[in-house]
């Protein structure tokens, strides 16, 4: 079919009218789908229900270090939880801390620390008069969400398809001391897969900050979340490159089990240099007599080795990939060519973003909720949920089932159809 702009009037409401008959039919069936949240189906969930059986009532639960799990003691993680969660970040085990359960904790935490401690010495942030982050955009709104609560202004930068415009990083980090950090997803990018470039993370690393208390914060969330075994995205290692620009303490490395063992009950990891670690630990020792080292012991056991884990991703892949393939190959089928939306086709993470026509993403959100679809709330990939063109949206294929999976795409692609020939009548 041609391009809807090149449609006349009449026919785009012929067009119109029969969509119109098809959308009714669907909200005749009274829908209940979600595809709002990157949550992991029951059947991915399923995957790790062996690891409940890893220690028993008769376990041992003495770690490497020789304190008992279930006692006090090992205030920053059991040292095999740590080699593990190491050897997934790509980084030494005397460079990681474990946490709780949620990455985002930590990233709060840090968030915290730094408004009433500073960092490493300098001024705290809530005395300051004023306070910035800057957001690659499209981007995670709980990381948005975080530094909102804090009142830290957000200044948007668009992301590329190398990752995020390293000519307004540099530009805005080098000239404003108020600019304290950046919020980055460098692999398989929430919500669009861009998994940063080389070059992108050696200028990451060489960045020149007017600021001495800047940090990056790199959530590495799917740092081995690849669809495809014959293609998978490398990213290069960012605490290392930091380390050879001589710039070791300007980057917070986060990640976490959550969508590899159990989200509600995972483990967390932040890597950093021996001088942020030793000032995380400080708090530390005020905060928390440790976290759960029964829960990183019965991890640590049950994964083994990274190895492990590879292997018990590929499981996952195997949920995952017929679910982005069918979400995918429907946007094809039925908007390929139309001039009414556009997308990427990632090759690992959680989820797709779709650009509609300007002006039509929070209509097209309303239009699929009439019709008993559930979306991410469009706006929710920019900074206080203002999307300036109101085009992007967030696509979850994980948690429905494949079935529900392919109604839902389907209710999806006619809306975007509907909304998209309401805006282009308006300028026939």
């Amino acid at each position: 079919m041609a391009a809807y702009e090149e449609l006349s009037k009449e026919e785009l409401l012929q067009l119109k009218n029969d969509l119109e008959a098809q959308f009714e039919e669907i909200k005749r069936q009274n829908l209940n789908l979600d595809m709002s949240r990157g949550k992991p189906s029951a059947e991915q969930l399923n995957l790790s229900m062996e690891m409940m059986d890893v220690l028993r009532s008769d376990s041992d639960l003495i770690c490497e270090e020789g304190v008992d799990c279930r006692n006090y003691g090992v205030l920053d993680g059991i040292r095999e939880a740590k080699q593990l969660l190491a050897d997934m970040m790509e980084v030494p085990k005397d460079n990681i801390v474990i946490f709780g359960n949620s990455s985002l904790n930590v990233m709060y935490d840090t968030i915290a620390r730094s408004m009433t401690h500073g960092v490493m010495g300098s001024t705290p942030w809530s005395k300051l008069d004023k306070v910035k982050f800057l957001c690659p955009v499209p981007g995670y709104d709980r990381h948005f969400a975080i530094t909102e609560y804090f009142g830290i202004e957000m200044i948007n930068v668009p992301m590329t398809s190398t990752g995020p415009d390293m000519d307004i990083v540099e530009k805005l980090v080098s000239s404003d001391p108020a600019i304290k950090g950046i919020w980055c997803v460098p692999k398989y990018s929430n919500p669009q897969g861009i998994t940063y470039s080389d070059e992108t993370v050696h200028r990451f690393a060489a960045l020149n900050p007017a600021a001495e208390d800047f940090r990056i914060f790199w959530d590495n969330a799917y740092g081995i979340h690849h669809l495809y075994e014959d293609k998978q995205d490398y990213l290069l290692e960012i605490l290392m490159e930091c380390k050879k620009e001589g710039h070791p303490d300007m980057v917070y490395k986060f990640s976490s089990t959550s969508k590899i063992s159990f989200p509600g009950s995972g483990i967390a990891a932040i890597a950093a240099s021996d001088a942020n670690l030793a000032e995380i630990r400080k708090q530390m020792k005020i905060q928390t007599i440790g976290h759960d080292k029964v829960n990183q012991l019965r991890h640590a056991r049950y994964f083994k080795d990274i190895h492990g884990m590879v292997q018990h991703m590929k499981r996952h892949a195997d949920i995952m990939r017929p679910k982005f393939d069918v979400v995918l190959e429907t946007l094809e089928s039925e908007l390929g060519g139309l001039g009414i939306g556009s997308w990427l086709a990632p090759r690992g993470g959680y989820f797709i973003s779709f650009d509609s026509l300007e002006g039509c993403a929070k209509a097209i959100v309303a239009k699929a909720k009439d019709a008993g679809l559930i979306m991410t709330n469009a706006g929710a990939t920019f900074p206080y949920g203002k999307d300036p063109k109101d085009s992007n949206i967030r696509i979850a294929p994980s948690y429905p089932t494949l079935e529900e999976l392919k109604t839902a795409v389907q209710v999806f692609v006619l809306s975007v159809k509907l909304v998209s020939i309401d805006k282009i009548l308006e300028h026939k």
